[in-house]
């Protein structure tokens, strides 16, 4: 295999699914783990987790007085808890239902003296069952996570230069667990309408807050998200007048009415000859779409020089 398909591997939906279901409620419950123990941050993003060398991680965790991580080893396929006084607890990630993943966790952390309570019902997730009671998912495929992962990096770095071209309020980047997708936002800095619809246990307090103010946001998904394959995505909210009818360059990119999205199949990625510029030029001008038909002050937002390089 060469650098270029090590850099943006073959991700195929049939092949990984039953692992992808499983891979979902494990980052769940090291997500909710963050969640009840750091303190709030705007629209969520102190739950999110981060794109590491080797993995997934948590980012350091408060707790009485000192602190832990959780991180995900798509490497060496393990889950580490390491505390800030050296100790540390190992899971296998291994074919294990989720039930019993979910087990061997809290066992971890209680041998590190660390108790925490969450809510074991699964976000995001229409008929989810709670994870001490599921044992249908149980698929740990080492080679389709670590494909997983290596997308993850490539992406992840492609997300981050993408940021660096706007001045305004802008989220990190980082992996949302509820919907299993790497994800960087950017606020106009107007307030927003109140959000419609509702979200598989999520409450929809939590919703509004996320959607309180204007954004075009841009992500990732491993082939959930209603697209069904792996796939980038791009929306705006609110979605101005005249969005979904914005020709793009980037031939591969089209916009999914039932969706309501701009999508960028992630085969046409891979396949593409400079897979790093099809991405971000989908990117750039998805989002040049969203600023210009919703009016976004883009000078006082951008930074020219970043987005000379970007174009």
């Amino acid at each position: 295999m060469d650098a270029m398909a090590e850099r943006w591997p073959a991700l195929p939906a049939s092949a990984w699914r039953d692992t992808r279901a499983t891979l979902h409620l494990m980052t769940q419950i090291v997500g909710k783990i963050r969640l009840a123990l750091t303190p709030w941050q705007n629209h969520s993003w102190h739950v999110a987790l981060y794109v590491t060398a080797c993995g997934l991680t948590t980012s350091p965790i408060p707790y009485r007085g000192r602190g832990f991580q959780i991180d995900f080893d798509f490497i060496d396929h393990l889950l580490w808890i390491r505390t800030d006084r050296g100790e540390y607890r190992q899971v296998m990630l291994r074919p294990v239902t989720v039930a019993e993943f979910y087990d061997d966790v809290m066992i971890a952390l209680g041998e590190l003296g660390i108790a925490v309570t969450i809510d074991t019902m699964p976000n995001e997730i229409a008929d989810a069952v709670r994870f001490p009671d599921d044992t249908a998912h149980k698929s740990y495929d080492a080679d389709s996570a670590q494909r997983f992962w290596r997308v993850l990096v490539a992406a992840n770095e492609i997300f981050a230069r993408f940021r660096t071209g706007f001045l305004g309020k802008a989220s990190p980047v980082h992996f949302f667990w509820g919907g299993l997708d790497l994800a960087v936002t950017r606020f106009s800095g107007r307030t927003a309408p109140p959000l419609k619809g509702e979200t598989p246990n999520v409450a929809k307090w939590v919703m509004d807050e996320a959607y309180s103010h204007e954004v075009s946001s841009c992500g990732f998904w491993p082939g959930n998200g209603g697209y069904g394959r792996a796939a980038f995505y791009v929306y705006a909210y609110p979605e101005p007048a005249g969005y979904g009818d914005t020709r793009l360059k980037t031939a591969a990119g089209f916009y999914e009415k039932d969706l309501g999205q701009f999508i960028l199949p992630y085969d046409a990625v891979r396949q593409a000859r400079d897979p790093d510029a099809l991405l971000l030029g989908f990117l750039q001008e998805t989002y040049e779409a969203a600023a210009e038909l919703a009016k976004w002050d883009r000078k006082a937002l951008e930074r020219q020089s970043v987005r000379t390089v970007i174009e």
